[in-house]
């Protein structure tokens, strides 16, 4: 096992990378396996979670060879992939779970897919239900021991099964209206989509992140979008596969919102990020420090992965004001809501976050999770049913946070103890891996003081 240590130090100063966007990297990896050939992606991340979508492509028989941060795919086009000769096994990513729901639950073998610890407290039912509204035989499994008490009796858990379709079947088209914003679950329908006998019509309350709809466009899929509504119609004019390519994954945005906020929250802090992803649906962060005045410079920088359009950050220490974030802005900064309460615990005023319930069944429980870390650094801090209320300013002293296994939560307090008085202990880091290897490392070569050690478990 292994834990931080952190003590004030700095000012954090550089110019710097961050790893590949983990999200563009699991589908860059998902459509070179269904390529007609063999495909190279540059700037994936070396965390665990792709590497769990390269080895379940490896269990079907596509060659994935991963050197650094290049991969290259011999892809076996949309009918190529085996059956896997042994359970896949997704660690940690619920992106890898859900998206290969979607896809191999139009398969003509059967699969079983599970998870660590973590990942099996994480609902399934999302994608299971309508992927069985349109035909497919998957199955979940009933809430287990490491499930939250409290939890619905009726939702479904991994390991998921799923059977194989038979000669003559094919899954259907589906119009499906999601109750809530989720890219996971839109990009599972669109995945099991290519091979329906119908088109599929997905409208969602707000747009989540489009990563999935914009590389289907760049590949030649008869994909139509209109703002929160997309239509994929496998029976339109078109060859029924795309041929290899060469991709760049951009830097992770989540990934660079946590050294944007160490920069404002370190005295006498400047640091530059360059090729960064700017996706719209994935800039909420930065719209939301940009409303609370965080003194950050983006400028665009080209284009990345297709269509995923990619920036350069400068930021430098300030003061950062308290402000209300929800809505359609929460949605599009879900995975950053954890860095934007470390924030908002030095901010001037009262920083309110709502519309935030989904966070309650990510790796941990953020909202509650969150809530606690913040009251042992001496923060003022209300727990809501979807989201927090943080009063900034208060003078922070050193805590002990366990990190229940979540990366963005080790990674948030760590950050809190870069400012408190005294010296923070964080448990439980191995799960930073899984998004940012390095992490710790880099912020020492930034100037933090931040050490990891082995400990006995």
């Amino acid at each position: 096992m292994k834990r931080y240590r952190i003590r004030r130090a700095g000012p954090l100063r550089g110019r710097l990378r961050v790893p590949g966007d983990k999200s563009i990297g699991h589908r860059a990896l998902i459509f070179a396996a269904l390529a007609r050939g063999r495909s190279t992606i540059t700037g994936l991340s070396a965390g665990l979670d792709n590497r769990a979508t390269a080895e379940a492509f490896r269990a079907m028989g596509v060659g994935v060879a991963i050197d650094g941060s290049t991969a290259v795919v011999d892809g076996v086009g949309l009918t190529g992939l085996g059956m896997p000769q042994r359970v896949v096994d997704c660690g940690n990513s619920g992106t890898t779970m859900r998206l290969l729901a979607g896809l191999l639950s139009a398969q003509r073998f059967g699969t079983r897919m599970v998870g660590d610890a973590s990942l099996t407290r994480r609902p399934m039912g999302r994608v299971i239900e309508p992927l069985r509204a349109r035909g497919a035989h998957i199955a979940g499994s009933a809430p287990g021991p490491n499930v939250k008490a409290g939890a619905s009796s009726d939702e479904l858990y991994p390991p998921i099964s799923i059977a194989p379709l038979v000669e003559g079947e094919q899954l259907r088209g589906i119009e499906y209206e999601m109750p809530v914003a989720s890219a996971q679950v839109k990009s599972c329908l669109l995945l099991s989509g290519l091979y329906a006998a119908g088109p599929t019509a997905i409208h969602e309350p707000v747009l989540s992140r489009d990563h999935t709809e914009r590389m289907m466009i760049a590949l030649g899929v008869p994909l139509a979008t209109q703002g929160s509504m997309a239509v994929l119609d496998p029976n339109a004019d078109w060859p029924h596969g795309w041929d290899p390519f060469d991709w760049e994954v951009p830097g992770d945005p989540s990934s660079a919102a946590f050294l944007i906020a160490a920069a404002l929250m370190v005295p006498g802090s400047g640091l530059q990020i360059e090729g960064v992803g700017a996706n719209p649906t994935r800039t909420g962060f930065f719209d939301a420090l940009r409303a609370m005045g965080a003194p950050v410079q983006t400028t665009p920088k080209g284009f990345a992965a297709g269509d995923e359009p990619i920036a350069e950050h400068a930021v430098a220490q300030g003061a950062v004001h308290g402000r209300v974030v929800g809505g359609e802005l929460l949605v599009r900064m879900i995975d950053e809501v954890p860095v934007l309460c470390a924030l908002a615990a030095v901010a001037t005023g009262r920083t309110e976050i709502r519309d935030a319930a989904e966070l309650r069944v990510k790796e941990s429980d953020r909202i509650a999770v969150m809530a606690r870390a913040l009251a042992d650094f001496g923060c003022n801090v209300e727990e809501l049913p979807d989201g927090l209320i943080i009063e900034g300013g208060a003078t922070l002293h050193a805590a002990r946070v366990r990190s229940h296994g979540d990366h963005r939560i080790a990674m948030s307090a760590a950050l809190l103890g870069m400012v408190a008085d005294g010296e923070t202990i964080v448990d439980d880091v191995e799960c930073v891996e899984t998004s940012f290897p390095g992490f710790a490392g880099l912020l020492r070569r930034l100037g933090a003081s931040v050490d990891e050690e082995e400990v006995a478990s």
